[in-house]
């Protein structure tokens, strides 16, 4: 049975304008799961240069690091495979089971490397079950975050501005949390410990932190939406999703490329080129990013509560805007060292938070309950693998190709032309609670 447009009004006058203790504790402990995946997943960019080192070594430093990038590349690669299966098991069988099947996996994978001999002990072997446990990190996160964001926008569906919001900023925490570690080892240990196995660290405690997020996980409910279709799911929900929701899956695709592609950058590039290329003490990039993630963390509450007063797709437009054209001055900023890199990185987290702020729920807007979870997943990751699995060895291309350290910000341009570009595709959803519950069905 449907949910239909009247029925999603009427249930939404009696709903409260804010969001209840059970909503908050629901959105909470899935936005946990989600921020520590994501540091399981992304503390590998903030480590590359080491794991080139102990798996990748070869004379040439330019071609190990190469290696491991292109290690960080298949994680992004197989995240649209474990975006499809996930999300399919998810519309069919519901929310709760794949939050937990997923974590358990990233949890398990992220031991194993803390704990993986490295190419002197083990050879090639090292370096072939070092690629399996990043695609088994990289299969769930295809379909950790989409789920997360699925189930935010269902449990408060008449604030999915601020709980999709919550979601992001949960993400960052745990990207926080990872630079804090990162931080911590290069302060505490000598660059040859923190080699040898400062990034063993990191990965242990991100280990740790997975138990943590299984035990709080099996205490969350189902979805309140998905229980209220009573069963009538769709038995192919990713079949479903293609033959009916196709353009809204190419209009999502194209209005994140700047999310992802400047997420891509900073996280999986930006660590190593602030050090190694432009030379600046491994300590200061660490409290810039970190001063990044707070600032942005921020900006970006602020605004998914805005995009449920005034239409989400003009905050994502303006931050594209502002990004095409600060894009160079903040590359050639950075590689003049001509102002304080943390004032840079702080003003890039105000710009880039009206994004980063409304995407998740810009893209909860576009696909009805029965596929929604599908929908997400499918546009997020293929974004992923267009935008910004690629970005750090596009950036190494175009450095190499031109000449020029600032080569990077070209990429950064072009994702927020083709972002603004599709944000005049999107369809006009109305704000506030009662409309924007209406609209997403």
């Amino acid at each position: 049975m449907d949910i239909t447009r009247n029925n999603l009004i009427d249930a939404e006058n009696h709903l409260p304008r804010g969001l209840s203790w059970p909503q908050w504790k629901m959105i909470l402990i899935a936005s946990l799961g989600g921020s520590l995946e994501f540091y399981d997943f992304i503390v590998y960019g903030f480590f590359a240069h080491n794991i080139a080192a102990q798996f990748f070594p070869n004379e040439s430093s330019v071609v190990s690091m190469l290696s491991s990038f292109s290690v960080l590349a298949m994680g992004y690669i197989i995240r649209p495979l474990g975006g499809i299966i996930l999300s399919s098991w998810g519309d069919r069988y519901g929310r709760r089971p794949v939050f937990i099947g997923s974590v358990i996996a990233v949890t398990a994978a992220t031991i194993c490397i803390g704990l993986l001999p490295n190419y002197q002990s083990w050879g090639i072997m090292a370096s072939l079950l070092l690629i399996l446990l990043r695609l088994l990190q990289g299969f769930c996160v295809g379909g950790e975050l989409p789920g997360a964001i699925t189930y935010a926008v269902e449990a408060a569906p008449h604030r999915a501005g601020l709980a999709a919001g919550i979601i992001i900023c949960a993400v960052n925490v745990g990207v926080l949390v990872a630079t804090l570690v990162n931080l911590g080892i290069q302060s505490w240990l000598s660059p040859a410990d923190a080699v040898a196995y400062g990034w063993r660290i990191a990965f242990l405690f991100g280990g740790c932190c997975g138990v943590v997020s299984y035990w709080m996980r099996r205490k969350l409910d189902e979805s309140p939406e998905f229980k209220q279709m009573h069963g009538a799911v769709v038995k192919q929900p990713f079949r479903e999703t293609l033959r009916n929701h196709g353009n809204a899956v190419c209009i999502g695709v194209f209005s994140i490329a700047v999310v992802v592609g400047f997420n891509g950058l900073l996280y999986g590039y930006m660590p190593a080129y602030l050090v190694q290329q432009l030379h600046y003490p491994p300590k200061t990039a660490a409290i810039a990013q970190n001063v990044y993630l707070i600032v942005s963390s921020v900006g970006l509450l602020a605004s998914g509560w805005l995009g449920d007063v005034i239409p989400r797709r003009y905050l994502l437009r303006l931050s594209a805007v502002l990004l095409l054209g600060l894009g160079y001055p903040f590359y050639a900023s950075l590689v003049n060292h001509s102002a304080d890199l943390i004032l840079l990185f702080a003003v890039a987290g105000v710009v880039f938070s009206m994004a980063s702020g409304t995407w998740a729920c810009i893209l909860a807007d576009l696909f009805p309950v029965q596929t929604r979870f599908s929908g997400i997943a499918l546009s997020y990751n293929l974004a992923g693998v267009l935008f910004s699995g690629f970005a750090p060895l596009l950036a190494n291309v175009l450095m190499r190709e031109t000449g020029s350290l600032t080569a990077p910000c070209f990429y950064v341009i072009g994702v927020s032309a083709v972002s603004v570009l599709a944000s005049f595709a999107l369809p006009k959803v109305a704000s506030g609670s009662a409309k924007n519950v209406a609209n997403r069905r």
